[in-house]
């Protein structure tokens, strides 16, 4: 119920306007990296100096034109060269739609297949992100597409509070690739997700253990610390190699958990967004828990 209201009241246009002016001074700043690439690639040098890789994300969701999808596909190809120039450890992560799914399947794979090329040319990867319901299924076709070509250098996200998502699981397993299993972040209805927060949470894990059974290579995204430790025990009663996961966690959130867990041996990453159209990421954040609202309400009051 709190996502819901959160995000309801987030779309109100006033609520917009007033976070969208002062959001940055008032904690955008803790979950977003910064608005420019220079500034995201040093927050990723900092992550990597504390042993922690990174994920750079270039905030944006659907377009409507053409033409803004080949200039988000020119800010991906600009990150895997600044990565590769700036020798640090990131993989890029996207969203179809701000490559133009919505408008035209055809031109977001031509976008995608050259994100992939220049991907593979430095040997790096790329995530694709999962959106809202309505776009899962062409996200998971177009992933299968892109994925026979290059199987290093693309995974995909799979959502936990999807009742579909096991199914979905089992179905791209096999031969074995590479998920993030995250719990989910936008408003969907009960018909198609669950509501309760500890069925989320049970799917969760559930999913990452059958992931991980499949042979996959499994990107556990999550900061519950209950959730972490039933990975962490299912890993090691099944003798589960440490190079078949990797643990992710949210710029601005949790860092001291992902680093003790990479000083116990597992790769750990951070996602790091950055950019200028970060309002819709960042009432996400507000909207997955309270302590989020409450940090924003404080700094609203010291203005």
């Amino acid at each position: 119920m709190f996502k819901q209201i959160i995000l309801g009241v987030g779309n109100n246009s006033l609520v917009s306007r007033t976070v969208q002016q002062y959001g940055m001074q008032m904690g955008a700043a803790r979950f977003v990296a910064g608005s420019t690439l220079s500034q995201a690639i040093a927050a990723v040098k900092e992550l990597n100096e504390r042993g922690i890789a990174a994920t750079l994300d270039h905030l944006g969701e659907s377009v409507t034109r053409i033409e803004e999808a080949q200039a988000a596909r020119d800010s991906y190809l600009a990150m895997l060269d600044a990565i590769a120039k700036e020798q640090v450890r990131s993989h890029v992560s996207l969203k179809l739609t701000m490559m133009g799914l919505g408008i035209s399947e055809e031109a977001c794979l031509g976008n995608l297949l050259e994100i992939l090329d220049r991907a593979h040319q430095y040997g790096n990867f790329v995530r694709i992100d999962m959106e809202d319901s309505h776009f899962t299924t062409a996200t998971l076709n177009m992933f299968q597409k892109v994925w026979d070509k290059y199987p290093e250098n693309v995974g995909v996200v799979l959502q936990a509070y999807l009742y579909r998502t096991m199914e979905d699981l089992n179905s791209l397993s096999q031969p074995p690739k590479n998920f993030r299993i995250v719990k989910g972040a936008y408003q969907e209805p009960a018909s198609l997700a669950y509501p309760s927060k500890p069925d989320v949470d049970d799917n969760y894990v559930a999913l990452v253990q059958a992931s991980l059974q499949h042979g996959n290579f499994t990107a556990v995204a999550s900061h519950d610390e209950v959730v972490l430790g039933k990975v962490v025990r299912f890993l090691e009663s099944q003798h589960i190699p440490q190079s078949q996961v990797e643990f992710q966690m949210l710029y601005g959130v949790k860092l001291s958990v992902l680093e003790d867990l990479a000083r116990r041996g597992f790769a750990a990453r951070v996602y790091v967004p950055w950019g200028r159209d970060w309002y819709a990421y960042y009432l996400r954040r507000i909207a997955e828990r309270p302590a989020n609202l409450l940090f924003f309400a404080r700094s609203l009051a010291k203005r």
